[in-house]
């Protein structure tokens, strides 16, 4: 498998191209700015781009999924409940996207926004178990993603704690590449490390650590941070790009 980390400042964030370089088949999660980036990844690494992934819609920048998509003639994708204007490819909890040798499972994990999603990822040329996965603002190091941008902070944060317990069920070997680092305001304690594994989390992310809802809805509650500048703008933009134009 290739993997392609993409470390933004502004904003922060992080994406990734990736997929089975034997059979040349590749996507891009969570792509930002300069669609050319992706482009010339691909191109380097002798692949197509066949699937553009958002693992949610986003409130902190503008997406360059829809674009990137137009432009290598793949399939823009998100979770098929999300309220986006279409077109765009919905996937479903339990869906497998093929890459070749490499497969993605989609597991819902609403909680930051209702529609997100995670990436879980088998390379079949190594194991037939997840070697990683892509977690967006749900998992990240060092904390969880902020939980009331697209509902209330509580009904969020009861969502997300359903959600993390699949994520603690992983094996601890299993690899976890966030959409966002330190410095994001879709965290509070996030480490500048942009990667880190389902066992480091679970034995070191303080939010993640709590078995108790209540006791986690109370911390995810707490001294949340101001919103993004334009947040609600941001995510409508990217929800219908043409209510922006």
């Amino acid at each position: 498998m290739i993997l392609r980390q993409f470390l933004h400042a502004e904003p922060v964030a992080a994406s990734y191209f990736f997929g089975c370089g034997g059979q040349s088949a590749g996507a891009v999660v969570d792509p930002v700015g300069d669609i050319e980036t992706y482009v010339r990844a691909a191109n380097t690494a002798g692949m197509a781009i066949r699937y553009v992934i958002d693992t949610h819609i986003h409130a902190d920048h503008l997406s360059a999924g829809r674009r990137l998509a137009a432009a290598v003639g793949a399939p823009y994708v998100l979770f098929a409940g999300a309220a986006a204007a279409p077109p765009f490819h919905g996937v479903r909890d339990g869906d497998v996207l093929h890459l070749g040798n490499v497969l993605i499972e989609v597991l819902h994990t609403p909680g930051h926004t209702p529609e997100h999603i995670c990436l879980l990822v088998t390379d079949r040329t190594r194991a037939a178990e997840p070697w990683l996965v892509f977690t967006g603002h749900t998992l990240m190091v060092g904390d969880l993603g902020r939980t009331e941008l697209a509902a209330s902070a509580e009904d969020g944060a009861r969502a997300l704690f359903a959600s993390i317990q699949r994520l603690k069920r992983l094996p601890d070997h299993v690899e976890v590449y966030p959409g966002a680092y330190s410095g994001s305001v879709c965290g509070r304690s996030l480490s500048g490390k942009p990667s880190s594994t389902i066992g480091f989390e679970r034995r070191y992310n303080a939010p993640f650590r709590i078995e108790d809802e209540q006791a986690f809805v109370a911390t995810m509650t707490q001294d949340v941070p101001e919103p993004p500048p334009e947040a609600a703008t941001l995510r409508a933009a990217n929800a219908d790009p043409a209510s922006a134009a």
